[in-house]
């Protein structure tokens, strides 16, 4: 693009915004100086970026047909290989995900039009692992949301029952692997966007530890809490999966040396002898239902007699984690998703350019946003502008001592264990629905999934029962880089019986 000179008018602005007021004298001395780097920028636009290396295969894509759950963004057919540890399996991609050539919206009207051009690394794995990748799912409008009622492309509708919500953030995902459509989904979570919709729509989602599958190639919320991972039907795809996303890719500075394993030879069906802490904060807050507590109780008496040693502990720092997590979300998620439009900064890796240069007009068409994103960001501006990212540093600094608690407690059991979320899927509100309550529906049920973004504990979905013909879900939280123990633990109780007769 052209780099032009900046203009007096153009200094003198950015200045105000900076609160400094220039005379004409000092505008023009920092014209002057200035000069010298509008003549590196247009340099800088003379080279050429190294791009991460794609795959190829057939890039062409469909408009999604029938779709009764309104889950899909579009329908394809990418495949690069025919062997492979994944060959022959079908493969969904979160609507946040890149995939060179293939339009990419977030969720959202802003990025209509937007095609990446570059491959994110979870689709470079999961294409070298033979996988078949047939669409985009849909999900939140930037996946600012726990339900699913917030995309540019309308609400996404639970399998089990029309009406209520699938979950959000990833909740074309959760909906797909739910009907049969697809095998594997991709899913994104930076409050329980993976363990939400796979809670609310009855499937296997893992949270991986923070940094042990590479985010680069997706869109970002704040890169504190940003984790992707799969989301299954079954155990032993999960684990299948997360073997062929995790590791290193050298492009993600959330990552560091993660520890890999084969998560398969975890599943072996004993678990006995596994400790399981029963978080006591985690069940009868002020939102829970009371049949959801009680089946998440029975499926841990349930691993009891599988051979677990299940006993209760009290983590009393979990009923502060909202708290904590909120000047994070508010704040963090306005400078990454906004502010620095959608790739922050101040990192070693791969920035996707174009995905900033597409997001760069936002403040045009920011009416546009989702009720959940406004409420969000006008407080991120507001805090903000009063404290001066005081409170952000207050919660980020929390957050150790946050995390040393569920550490300690991690001393005494393998894993610990609470609802996913406290009530069954919530009904999608209606069109005409008022703004609070289509907010309360986005950010109402996050507070036993949000503490684990912020630590980084790796945490699971199991699908636990089914009450009132809706799915609970029961969530499994191991150590850091302990995902073996989750998985063994999901794998028993899983095989000990069909969990929707329970």
């Amino acid at each position: 693009m052209a780099i032009d000179d900046p203009t007096r008018d153009e200094v003198r602005s950015a200045a105000a915004a900076l609160g400094l007021d220039l005379d004409e004298a000092a505008c023009d001395s920092y014209l002057a100086m200035i000069a010298g780097n509008a003549a590196a920028y247009r340099a800088l636009d003379a080279m050429t970026e190294p791009l991460p290396e794609s795959r190829g295969g057939d890039r062409s894509w469909q408009e999604p047909g029938e779709d009764p759950l309104n889950a899909w963004v579009l329908r394809m057919n990418l495949r690069t290989r025919d062997d492979g540890p994944l060959a022959g399996r079908t493969v969904v991609v979160k609507d946040n995900v890149s995939v060179a050539g293939v339009p990419m919206t977030g969720g959202s009207s802003i990025l209509r039009g937007f095609v990446p051009d570059t491959d994110a690394t979870i689709v470079t794995r999961l294409l070298d692992a033979g996988a078949t990748i047939t669409g985009r799912s849909r999900c939140e409008y930037f996946s600012l949301s726990g339900g699913s009622h917030t995309s540019d492309g309308g609400p996404v509708r639970n399998p089990h029952r029309p009406d209520r919500s699938a979950g959000g953030s990833s909740s074309g995902s959760g909906a797909l692997v739910a009907s049969g459509a697809v095998d594997l989904a991709i899913g994104g979570d930076q409050g329980g966007s993976i363990r939400i919709p796979s809670c609310w729509c009855g499937v296997y989602g893992m949270k991986p530890t923070y940094g042990l599958v590479p985010y680069t190639g997706v869109m970002s919320i704040e890169s504190a809490v940003d984790h992707t991972g799969p989301m299954t039907a079954d155990v032993t795809d999960n684990a299948l999966m997360l073997e062929v996303l995790a590791g290193a890719d050298g492009l993600d500075p959330r990552q560091s040396a993660p520890q890999t394993h084969a998560y398969t030879a975890a599943l072996t069906g004993d678990c006995r002898g596994l400790r399981v802490g029963v978080v006591r904060e985690g069940f009868g807050t002020p939102v829970s239902e009371p049949d959801v507590d009680q089946a998440v109780r029975q499926a841990l008496d349930a691993l009891a007699k599988l051979g677990a040693e299940v006993a209760e502990v009290s983590v009393p720092a979990h009923a502060d984690a909202p708290t904590i997590f909120t000047p994070v979300l508010v704040e963090g998620g306005l400078q990454q998703m906004l502010s620095t439009n959608g790739m922050g900064a101040n990192g070693q890796g791969h920035y996707a350019s174009g995905l900033i240069a597409a997001m760069s007009g936002w403040r045009e068409r920011s009416g546009e946003f989702s009720e959940s994103l406004k409420a969000t960001i006008i407080a991120g501006e507001l805090f903000r502008r009063r404290y001066g990212g005081a409170y952000y540093a207050k919660a980020m600094n929390l957050v150790r001592h946050l995390r040393a608690a569920y550490d300690d407690a991690l001393t005494r059991f393998d894993l610990l264990a609470m609802p996913t979320l406290p009530m069954k899927a919530t009904p999608l509100p209606p069109k005409d629905a008022p703004r609070e309550l289509i907010v309360q529906r986005a950010l109402e049920m996050i507070g036993n999934t949000s503490p684990f973004n912020l630590t980084g504990h790796p945490a699971m979905n199991v699908p636990c029962a089914m009450r009132d013909g809706l799915p609970v879900g029961l969530m499994l939280v191991g150590r850091k880089y302990d995902e073996p123990s989750i998985y063994r633990a999901a794998y028993a109780f899983e095989q000990a019986g069909d969990w929707t007769a329970r």
